[in-house]
């Protein structure tokens, strides 16, 4: 499968979300730039913190007319629950099959004590209206990540 390169035209798709209803990338075109991230697991601590951290600086995002979608392999019933306990105010989208996690290049075998196992690389792509991915962080640190997207939508 090809990966993804910053350049590239983002893979439309379209996957539940949380509201119940679908959400796609071409939703946004046009009009929207797309904070797209991928994390594993609705209510662990990393993906807590990371969800966060986008929601406190969404005021700042909506102001640079940019949206933000997070993807994870968690159900509609999970992504609601964590959403309600954060107070997250973005969508959350549920790739219960994976294939977008695929499509992105962010499902990929992990290791953890020694068991090799898949899993949802932590990564985000920064999309702009016309649909071009701008930029891509794989193997994301959650501490001062969505500063980082921010400085990236300013050169936008």
């Amino acid at each position: 499968m090809k990966t993804i390169k910053e350049g590239d035209k983002a893979p439309n798709f379209s996957l539940p979300a949380d509201s119940s209803d679908a959400v796609s990338l071409k939703d946004f075109a046009g009009s929207k730039n797309i904070v797209l991230y991928f994390y594993p697991k609705d209510n662990t601590p990393g993906c807590t913190v990371e969800a966060c951290n986008f929601r406190d600086s969404l005021a700042k995002l909506k102001s640079s007319n940019t949206v933000v979608l997070g993807v994870s392999r968690d159900s509609l019933q999970s992504h609601n629950k964590f959403k309600e306990k954060y107070r997250l105010s973005f969508p959350l989208l549920s790739d219960k099959t994976g294939k977008i996690c695929e499509l992105y290049g962010c499902w990929i075998e992990k290791s953890m004590f020694g068991k090799k196992y898949m899993g949802i690389e932590r990564s985000t792509f920064l999309i702009n209206k016309k649909g071009i991915v701008k930029k891509i962080w794989r193997k994301v640190k959650v501490g001062g990540h969505a500063d980082e997207v921010l400085q990236e939508i300013k050169k936008l």
